[in-house]
């Protein structure tokens, strides 16, 4: 069944009466259709969950490091305010449920962008109608195609003018196993396993509570669940945990502590810190996982076993649950009819990787980039947000706005507006952890950065941007970008090097 969508404006007469598609009706890609919708330019936007947000929501319990003032979108807002809409307090900390509840359910609800939106809608395929990928001569004569499968198993084509890819990474982990591939067994072991942000101390509770948790990763995502499950083995005798992480050292995640230019991601290393070091979790560091061994009949029928290699040989870890904050890959496979042009490595648009390497680079390094950086060889196509970041875990939040910002310029010829693309980014940015206590600083996210974009839409010294399902967070006074060795070389991503994951290399825990 093939979908020609019209709208009928002048505008978009002109460019064949096709919509402009945005896939996800997350954070971004709600910020490009309030930035479609300003222009008047027709569009429709898809999302596969049930509501608009919905990834986000998944990670709701998680409290964002950026105040409510670095956490929308400048057109977004402009759209919101006719209705009544007022930011809440600039300086509070959403949670990922309140920036549903108090911006992205209400922007979807705004009559320029409600009709638009369909959600129970998952994206399968992007391609060119009537062309496959080997095509050359005349391709850009043909309308993109967007493939759709709705709750029913309907399949729908959707012929667009331009599509927006901002359907981010959420849902799909990196793989336990060395090597970037799954441990054999690891299929198997699914139902042991959870997500990077189970809800531990809510929804999730029964699962942990008086049973062994094995948390695996080094982020902020790992350190989040790790401080919940002590705080669950406070309350409920019987709660083990041990947290296993590839390097022989965790410096990166512990942080500068009180020297750190994020007071909440200071107080979070600090704490975590404290916790290993008085016994409540157990560290194993160097730790490889080779193997899983999973029972015929589940977590019901007794424990999972993970086998792995240490600088001190073999080891067997007995678990109920398996936390996997391993980061996140995007999904590329629904991208095979469209020429895409990725770097090998980091799997983001090859002009886009080098400025976001998190060899080298940590949030707060990435300079401006806009529609040219995005741009693929297929004309009209554009990946957003943070799947436009592959594997790198170093997306803004703010740095999407900006991007979908100058997409939709360049798509509605605006070419001045499109490439003045400007960004005042922390050195320090850096993504989630939850609220410490009311004495200490705090906030937290999901996998992005919440800081200010300052664009040709709005002045510097207004209300600025900020998240995604994609993920959210930081928090601190916008610095100027700094690329080289900046001074103070100790902010930024608490890695001890100038950027990025590069700190890794000779550092040990003070």
């Amino acid at each position: 069944m093939s979908e020609n969508e019209q709208s009928g404006s002048q505008d978009d007469a002109a460019g064949g009466g096709l919509p402009v598609v945005v896939i996800g009706a997350g954070p971004i890609g709600l910020a490009a259709a309030s930035h479609l919708a300003e222009r008047g330019r027709d569009f429709i936007v898809l999302e596969a969950g049930d509501t608009a947000g919905a990834a986000v929501s998944q990670w709701g319990h998680v409290r964002l490091f950026s105040p409510w003032r670095y956490d929308t979108d400048a057109a977004a807002r402009r759209l919101l305010e006719p209705t009544g809409w007022a930011l809440p307090a600039p300086e509070a900390l959403p949670t990922g449920a309140e920036l549903v509840r108090d911006y992205l359910a209400p922007l979807a609800a705004v009559p320029a962008l409600a009709s638009r939106i369909r959600t129970g809608t998952r994206v399968v395929a992007v391609s060119r109608r009537g062309v496959d990928a080997t095509r050359t001569i005349g391709r850009d004569e043909h309308p993109l195609l967007v493939r759709t499968l709705d709750a029913a198993g309907r399949v729908r084509d959707i012929t667009a003018r331009a599509v927006i890819d901002a359907s981010g990474t959420w849902g799909r982990s990196n793989p336990l196993g060395h090597s970037g591939l799954p441990a054999p067994g690891e299929e198997q072991a699914a139902p042991y396993l959870t997500g990077p942000l189970p809800d531990v101390l809510g929804r999730d509770r029964d699962r942990f509570a008086g049973r062994h948790s094995l948390v695996v990763g080094m982020g902020h995502s790992a350190a989040n669940t790790l401080l919940a499950l002590a705080e669950l083995a406070e309350a409920e005798p019987g709660t083990r945990i041990t947290w296993a992480v590839r390097g022989d050292s965790v410096a990166r995640l512990y942080g500068g502590g009180d020297a750190d230019g994020l007071p909440a991601r200071g107080a979070l290393g600090s704490r975590l810190k404290k916790a290993v070091d008085a016994g409540a979790i157990e560290l194993i560091r160097a730790f490889t996982i080779t193997g899983f061994a999973a029972l015929a009949g589940g977590p019901a029928a007794g424990s999972l076993t993970v086998s792995g290699t240490t600088s001190a040989g073999e080891r067997l870890i007995s678990t109920d649950t398996v936390v996997a904050a391993t980061g996140f890959r995007p999904d590329l496979d629904m991208l095979r009819e469209v020429r895409v042009e990725l770097d090998p490595a980091t799997e983001a648009p090859v002009r886009l990787a080098p400025m976001i390497d998190p060899d080298f680079h940590s949030c707060g390094t990435v300079p401006p980039h806009g529609e040219r950086d995005l741009a693929h060889p297929e004309s009209g196509f554009y990946i957003a947000g943070m799947k436009s970041y592959g594997r790198a875990p170093t997306f803004l939040m703010a740095t999407g706005y900006e991007q979908v910002r100058s997409i939709v310029a360049a798509l509605a010829g605006d070419r001045a507006a499109a490439d003045a693309v400007e960004l005042d980014l922390p050195e320090t940015g850096v993504c989630s952890t939850d609220l410490p206590g009311e004495d200490e600083a705090g906030g937290g996210c999901g996998s992005s950065c919440g800081t200010e974009p300052a664009t040709l839409a709005e002045p510097v010294d207004e209300v600025a941007d900020g998240l995604t399902a994609e993920s959210p967070c930081c928090g601190s006074t916008p610095q100027p970008v700094s690329i080289g060795a900046p001074a103070d070389a100790e902010l930024g991503f608490a890695t001890g090097r100038l950027h990025g994951r590069s700190g890794d290399t000779g550092r040990t825990e003070a």
